[in-house]
């Protein structure tokens, strides 16, 4: 009789292999997740400070006071999103928290990682005059 099959050390082989493999992947998978959370982070405090910028270029120098109708919500639409906590707390979205201070002369955008470490690196902030600051 002649038995067919795989012998415990030809799967503990595989198994081992694949555990290998497993090893290195994961962390580079992590290291591409934070890369893309801090990408995503000064991409959006980017985006907020342009709207900010045009929306005192198009009112004579000032700037919104507030971030619904009328005010940045106007220039860009996700900025109810990421500034829903207006002067108070944050907003939690991709890994970053959000924090926003509005005044008619001016501006502060603030994107720190909720974890750092984990989900980014860099906290990136943006003050009147459009300038981004990583930190």
């Amino acid at each position: 009789m002649k038995r067919r099959g795989f012998t415990l050390v030809e799967i503990m082989i595989v198994v081992a292999i694949i555990a290998l493999l497993a090893a290195i992947a994961i962390p580079n998978l992590l290291t591409a997740r934070r890369t893309a959370n801090e990408a995503a982070a000064k991409a959006t405090v980017r985006s907020l400070s342009t709207a900010a910028e045009t929306f005192a270029t198009s009112h004579s120098g000032v700037y919104p006071a507030a971030v619904g109708a009328g005010g940045l919500l106007d220039f860009i639409s996700s900025a109810q999103d990421y500034c829903a906590d207006v002067g108070g707390g944050a907003t939690p979205i991709q890994g970053y928290n959000y924090r926003c201070t509005m005044t008619p002369g001016g501006y502060t955008f603030v994107a720190e990682p909720m974890t750092p470490g984990t989900t980014g690196n860099v906290t990136y902030t943006a003050s009147t005059g459009g300038v981004i600051t990583p930190l």
